[in-house]
């Protein structure tokens, strides 16, 4: 059986984030290379909608809390190991998005963000209201006394979001190949002439819905476990919303590894600037960097990258 490059970079890259926890590493490296990985997942699932698909989705962050408040509510009630808990935050948040995606794919253009975004609102008030998970004032989450054989409960939390990753990646990376993904690819060029060319155009959107809110949930639900406090104005930050939108434009959204170059480009660069001068300036970063890519790479990097190379090597 041939084993594909991709998979071997996949097992490499694991093994070396492994081999990464047992060398004498300072704590916050893994808590830095934690928010780089839970952005990917996030880049690659918006990607999935935003990119392949072409339907701009500003509630990616109410898919993120939803996964991150499904774990909080079970770890409360039956005080489920984390792999559960993952497991259902990507249940719960794809069965909303196959109910949004149901309620709101027949809009198009900004009419579907800005329904998406009163989506975002809606959970976010209802979340506020719920007591059991804190409501407005947040709630506390303790962290496990046991964590396999990591010396640090964050080391952990990293292979686990490591793991995620790669996983999120490889579907994105199966899905943009695929004859679902060509399906998608039709929608976003023509949806009108897909429909005519056969393709059934609302229900390969409401898989896409469903993939992007799974991967938003499984990025989201280790996170109370990592800050140890969650709130509503933390979990439901529409900076969270703007990464998850930035990051696959500044990459490139039509190729599968674009969310995966940006995520790491603009969460390493927010990481360094946060530690070096102000968390309080991510925000112009990323905002300048959009207005820099719109402007001379609309295409992303990847649409650059495939350019330069177009013109040199022809």
């Amino acid at each position: 059986m041939k084993i594909s490059a991709f998979w071997v970079c996949v097992v490499l890259i694991f093994l070396a984030g492994l081999g990464l926890t047992h060398a004498a590493v300072n704590p916050y490296y893994f808590n830095a290379l934690y928010v780089i990985l839970q952005a990917t997942i996030m880049a690659v699932a918006w990607n999935i909608l935003g990119g392949f698909t072409g339907y701009v989705n500003f509630g990616s962050a109410a898919f993120f809390a939803v996964g991150a408040y499904t774990a909080i509510a079970l770890d409360k009630a039956l005080g489920l190991p984390l792999p559960f808990l993952i497991m259902a935050a990507a249940l719960v948040c794809g069965l909303i998005g196959l109910g949004v995606g149901y309620l709101t794919l027949r809009l198009k253009g900004v009419y579907f963000a800005i329904a998406t975004l009163a989506m975002a609102i809606v959970i976010e008030t209802f979340v506020n209201n719920w007591s059991y998970v804190g409501g407005a004032r947040g709630v506390y989450i303790l962290t496990p006394e046991k964590h396999l054989w990591f010396d640090h409960y964050i080391e952990m939390l990293f292979v686990v979001m490591l793991g995620l990753a790669l996983a999120a990646v490889a579907i994105s990376r199966k899905l943009n190949s695929s004859r679902l993904g060509r399906g998608l690819a039709a929608i976003r060029d023509d949806e009108l002439a897909a429909e005519c060319a056969g393709v059934p155009t609302l229900r390969l959107k409401l898989v896409s819905t469903t993939v992007m809110g799974a991967m938003m949930g499984v990025a989201g639900a280790p996170y109370p476990f990592f800050v140890t406090f969650v709130d509503p104005i933390s979990a439901f930050n529409l900076f969270v919303a703007v990464n998850a939108i930035a990051m696959p434009m500044i990459g490139g959204t039509a190729h599968w590894i674009g969310p995966v170059i940006g995520a790491l480009l603009v969460g390493s660069l927010q990481e360094i600037i946060t530690v070096t001068i102000s968390s309080e300036l991510n925000v112009l970063l990323v905002g300048i960097m959009l207005v820099l890519f719109i402007t001379l790479a609309p295409q992303g990097i990847v649409g650059l990258a495939q350019k330069l190379r177009r013109r040199f090597f022809r």
